[in-house]
């Protein structure tokens, strides 16, 4: 399972699950697998559908997934949290950072 890209997409108060990678089983035969990255629907409590739907439209956050695990009865939970995407300003931040780190790693590995 790759989370990485993925997002939430909420529409008539249901939660889908977007763009997330989930392999195919490999033991089963092709005509029952699945789609790898189709929509995948979340079951909410509708009070938490509708909370997250008022942050994202008032306050322009996104649902992303954290993280994904087993519990005790063998489901598949999904941690999903509210988040705020980076600014241009930010985003040169982070990239002149990065690029002075190489630089710097360059130069010691010459030396």
């Amino acid at each position: 399972m790759n989370l990485r890209d993925g997002y939430c997409n909420l529409k008539n108060g249901e939660c889908w699950l977007e763009n997330v990678h989930i392999a195919r089983y490999s033991s089963s035969g092709a005509y029952f697998n699945h789609e790898e990255r189709r929509p995948r629907r979340l079951l909410l409590h509708k009070r938490e559908i509708m909370k997250m739907e008022s942050a994202v439209q008032e306050k322009g956050l996104t649902v992303v997934p954290l993280q994904a695990y087993f519990n005790e009865d063998n489901r598949l939970k999904l941690q999903v949290a509210l988040a705020r995407g980076k600014k241009l300003t930010d985003k040169r931040e982070t990239i002149q950072k990065r690029d002075q780190e190489r630089e710097l790693r360059r130069q010691l590995k010459v030396f």
